[in-house]
This record gives C-alpha cells, sequence and structure tokens, in this order.
C-alpha cells in the first residue's frame, strides 16, 4: 500500500489517507467511531485489493488517525465531507464503498452525495441513527444539555466518549425514517451476536434502501466487529461478488 498523504480541507483540516491505482471501481474503507485505516479489516481490503489490481482508498477521518484535528470536534457531516471530497480529489471512476459500525452510516450518507458515482456498497453491521436507538432518556439528556457521555467500551481499557456536538449532529441525518436514495447493489453483513447494533437494523436498513438489489447475509455466531478470519474471508468474497471482474 502507498505510504501516507494528506488531503487539506477549504478550513485547513489535513486528511491522511492511502491511495493504491488500480482498475475499478474503487474500493473506499470507511472505519468505524474512533477506528482509523490501520484496523485489521481496513488492511485486508487494501492487501487484497493490491494482489488483485484493483484500485483502494483509505483514510482516517479529522480527529482520528494520523489526520489533524481534535476528535471531541468531529461530526458525521465533517466527516461524510471529508469522505466526498477525497473521492472526488483522487478517484475518477467509480467507487465501492465500504463501511463498518458508524462507518456505514457514513457510507450511506456519502453515496447521497455522491449519486452515480456509486457502483455499489457492503456495510458490516452498519449502524445509521445510533444516536437516537443507541442512547438511553438519560443519556441524551445529558448530551442535549452539552454534556460528555462515557460508555464502557469492550474493546480497549478507556470509555467510549460521545460529545454533544457528535450527538446533535447525528440526530439531523436520521435515515432510517425515509427512503434512503441509493440506487446502486447494497450487501449488508451482519453478525447476530453483535452486542452494540442490533442485527435486526440491517433488514429495516434494507427496506429503507431505494435500490432493489440489496441482500443482507447473517452470521450466525459473528460479534460485532466481524474480523476474524473467516469474517473478513466473507467481506472479501463479498466485495469480489458485486464487481467480480472490475472495470477498465
Amino acid at each position: 500500500m502507498s505510504a501516507v498523504s494528506h488531503h487539506a480541507m477549504s478550513d485547513g483540516r489535513r486528511i491522511a489517507f492511502r491511495h493504491l491505482a488500480g482498475h475499478g471501481p474503487t474500493l473506499v474503507f470507511l472505519p468505524g467511531y474512533m477506528s482509523d485505516m490501520a484496523g485489521s479489516k481496513a488492511t485486508a481490503l487494501a492487501a487484497w485489493a493490491e494482489q488483485r489490481g484493483q484500485a483502494c482508498l483509505l483514510l482516517d477521518y479529522s480527529g482520528c488517525g494520523a489526520s489533524t484535528g481534535e476528535f471531541a470536534h468531529g461530526t458525521l457531516t465533517k466527516w461524510r465531507d471529508e469522505v466526498v471530497a477525497l473521492v472526488k480529489a483522487r478517484v475518477a471512476g467509480s467507487v465501492l464503498l465500504i463501511g463498518s459500525s458508524m462507518g456505514g452510516w457514513l457510507m450511506l450518507l456519502a453515496a447521497e452525495a455522491l449519486g452515480g458515482q456509486i457502483a455499489g456498497m457492503v456495510g458490516i453491521a452498519a449502524a445509521p441513527d445510533f444516536t437516537d436507538w443507541g442512547f438511553t432518556p438519560e443519556q441524551k439528556a445529558k448530551l442535549r444539555a452539552g454534556e460528555v457521555v462515557l460508555k464502557d467500551n469492550p474493546y480497549g481499557f478507556d470509555p467510549t466518549p460521545t460529545h454533544p456536538v457528535f450527538w446533535q449532529d447525528g440526530e439531523r441525518h436520521a435515515l432510517l425514517n425515509r427512503t434512503v436514495a441509493v440506487d446502486a447493489p447494497v450487501h449488508l453483513l451482519h453478525g447476530q451476536r453483535d452486542p452494540d447494533v442490533p442485527w435486526e437494523l440491517s433488514l429495516h436498513l434494507a427496506g429503507r434502501l431505494r435500490s432493489d438489489a440489496v441482500k443482507v447475509t447473517l452470521v450466525k455466531d459473528g460479534d460485532h466487529r466481524l474480523s476474524r478470519d473467516e469474517d473478513i474471508a466473507l467481506l472479501l468474497r463479498t466485495v469480489e461478488a458485486m464487481h467480480p471482474a472490475g472495470e477498465p
């Protein structure tokens, strides 16, 4: 994979990315909340793309990984705009978006903004609208009052913070109460032992997508991350099946 480069946004944010040239559609991986392009799914996807000569773009949202900025200032609007700006700057042809957890929410928002440039999407425990269903009334009241909410983090030592600016912005990007204006093929993967995002959410999302080319694959013993060897193999097979021959 190429070295880390930076894309400058109009306000001075510098968004870290790695871009691998190759045939299309370009695979664009969108990591989850507080994750980055060094994660196991992102690196496995990039290595696989390199082996088959397919273009691939990885990135860190502002305030995450090697990008500049403060995580506490991050919002879905900012991160969506970063994804869209980077795709427009680096990709001439079509893109296949792969979004994990919160990245699945961003994937949908970015797809609506990119329109006809989207060749397809793969969601991994996609979590649209989690600022609504993922918080108790008491937690929402704290966020509404400007307080940071901390939750136990099963994947690390420190609790996971949700900042008021992120929550308030997320509430403006609700998708599950309307038609999601995406016409490209979509394949949603979800573990049925996911303790963070209910697997039924992927079924609900499938019904909200305007596209008729929608599949949902449930992994009965799969967790939230779906990062075991067999889960990553499933992800790669799913991407391959969507565009087996690539494009010029």
